[in-house]
């Protein structure tokens, strides 16, 4: 199996996750998100020592990835707003 392969496989895990985690939020329950975060270095960091072509292979699933980490962050913002936090995130200032 090549390394493209194993790290499409792994993408659909964590995609898998983050779909998991939004279902969660929407039922109200609280999720532990270390987990995937952990995940999504990891794949990451694995693509990013690939050859440059082999990654390119990727960038369509990876651009899926972001999608639902963007939505789960979405997710996430809405949930803390309707718990009464800060619609907006801190800047770190």
């Amino acid at each position: 199996m090549t390394d493209a392969v194993m790290a499409r496989e792994e993408l659909a895990k964590v995609s898998s996750l983050a779909l998991t985690a939004r279902r969660l939020i929407a039922s109200g329950k609280l999720v532990d998100l270390v987990a995937l975060e952990e995940r999504v270095r990891a794949v990451c960091e694995g693509i990013q020592a690939m050859p440059r072509e082999d990654g390119r292979e990727l960038i369509d699933d990876m651009q899926a990835l972001i999608n639902k980490l963007d939505q789960l962050t979405r997710d996430l913002e809405s949930r803390l707003a309707a718990c009464g936090g800060p619609a907006d995130p801190p800047d770190g200032d």
